[in-house]
């Protein structure tokens, strides 16, 4: 496929920077702790660790592939595999499943990042002199708020226009790298602050101190769901990343390096997290609220709480910056090289699109809230055609196209392994990730676990 007229990264470290970035979001320190404190602990940060290299990376170094065979945005760059492998165009829907799928969750998504840029906003003032109650009734109004949540959802979303407007290299790659660096010192910064004045040795045993009787099928499942969605598979934002990397880097070892700085963003999140909880008493599994009321509790009475809590939030600021900026990136890509839009009329399109939908989500938490299907208001039922069938069903097919419908020869020559590597990946790929895909499907819609 012909390369030399699309824009490519800088270096490998550039999309090493700007993949991490897209997968780094609130999955990582939102979820990820909410997520180890209500199923056991350790028990499920082993199974996690286990099922990132087992099905997160052989995925995303597939996803990558394609994207850097295609050389398109997902849909143009399906349509030239397929035509290559003498397959159906009916695979095109990886495609349009991950440009749809991206517009989706990024409607929800920034709507939830409004709700962290309220609370970077509190966090300046502190959360002195707030009890367990009174940050429940903060949270809580908000919700009941349309003008605020519209507001911070629409500032949220000017945030991240504002990057993709400048292009590939002076927009997405320019911004990750001022902005992952500066998340890992905060990360870094609030992990020390933890050893010190927090309880660090409490949330490293939590974390760490490994105990194999306490994994069940339910663990297992919840495990394998995370490691899945946590590196942004099935969303066409690594395909497209993907596409603009140049042939002379390694997937194989650049989608090892991205996995790995992912999982670590996670893992010393939790660190952090849990050394606040425990270090004030508090409840590591109370589920979705840890970061929005259970650590605002914790800044409150802690030393320094109001520097901490301010830091936390630019923290969870910046991972949904870098996250959201790779959601609007695979439309707008479509856009430009399919409908010849100029750059900044493809992003405002889509941004436009996704801010009238991230509008109606914020009105479903409070005036229109009797608004149902199937028994969900919108957030609900955005997360979870998106979460819950797109995203599975976008990296079953990226597994099969790869491992069954591509020549084998041309998806050697991209991964960049050879040998015994290169067959063990293959037959991950064609064997155990679709299995393992089906289990998190059947799993995450009721049917088992």
């Amino acid at each position: 496929m012909d390369s030399s007229k699309r824009s490519h990264w800088s270096s490998r470290w550039a999309f090493i920077l700007v993949t991490v970035g897209s997968a780094v979001g609130l999955g990582n320190i939102w979820k990820f702790p909410f997520m180890t404190g209500t199923n056991g602990g350790s028990a499920f940060v082993l199974v996690y660790l286990a099922c990132v290299v087992g099905i997160g990376v052989p995925l995303l170094m597939a996803e990558a592939m394609l994207g850097r065979r295609g050389q398109g945005d997902p849909v143009d760059a399906m349509r030239s595999l397929a035509r290559e492998a003498g397959a159906s165009r009916l695979w095109l829907a990886i495609g349009y499943i991950g440009i749809v799928g991206a517009l989706l969750i990024l409607s929800f998504y920034s709507v939830v990042a409004g709700w962290i840029l309220e609370y970077t906003v509190r966090a300046v003032g502190g959360f002195q002199g707030m009890d367990k109650a009174m940050l429940g009734e903060v949270f809580a109004g908000l919700l009941a708020d349309p003008l605020r949540l519209v507001a911070w959802h629409t500032v949220f979303m000017a945030l991240s226009a504002g990057v993709v407007l400048g292009g590939v290299t002076a927009g997405i790659e320019r911004a990750n790298k001022i902005m992952m660096p500066g998340l890992f010192a905060i990360l870094l910064g609030l992990l020390g602050y933890g050893a010190v004045a927090a309880d660090l040795s409490a949330a490293f045993r939590f974390l760490f101190h490994f105990e194999p009787k306490a994994i069940d099928a339910q663990v297992v499942l919840a495990a394998m769901g995370h490691a899945f969605f946590t590196l942004s598979l099935g969303m066409g934002a690594i395909m497209t990343y993907g596409s603009y990397l140049g042939r002379e880097i390694s997937i194989a070892r650049t989608s090892l390096v991205v996995a790995t700085a992912d999982t670590l963003v996670a893992l010393l999140a939790g660190l952090a997290i849990f050394s606040f909880v425990f270090a004030q008493g508090l409840e590591p599994a109370v589920g979705p609220g840890l970061i929005l009321q259970t650590l605002p509790l914790a800044f409150s009475t802690m030393p320094f709480g109001d520097v901490v809590g301010l830091l936390f939030f630019v923290l969870v600021v910046f991972a949904a910056w870098t996250s959201s900026i790779s959601l609007i990136e695979p439309a707008t890509a479509y856009l430009v090289e399919h409908f010849s839009l100029g750059r900044r009329a493809a992003v405002l399109l889509v941004s436009l699109l996704v801010w009238l939908l991230g509008v109606a989500v914020a009105l479903s938490f409070n005036d229109w809230s009797g608004f149902k299907v199937f028994g969900l208001g919108l957030f609900d039922l955005l997360d979870t055609l998106t979460s819950k069938i797109m995203m599975p069903l976008a990296g079953l097919l990226i597994a099969l196209f790869t491992a069954r419908v591509m020549q084998r020869a041309h998806v050697e020559s991209e991964i960049g392994l050879g040998g015994r590597a290169f067959g063990l990946w293959y037959g991950v790929l064609r064997y155990v990730s679709p299995v393992a895909i089906v289990l998190i499907f059947l799993n995450v819609i009721g049917v088992i676990g």
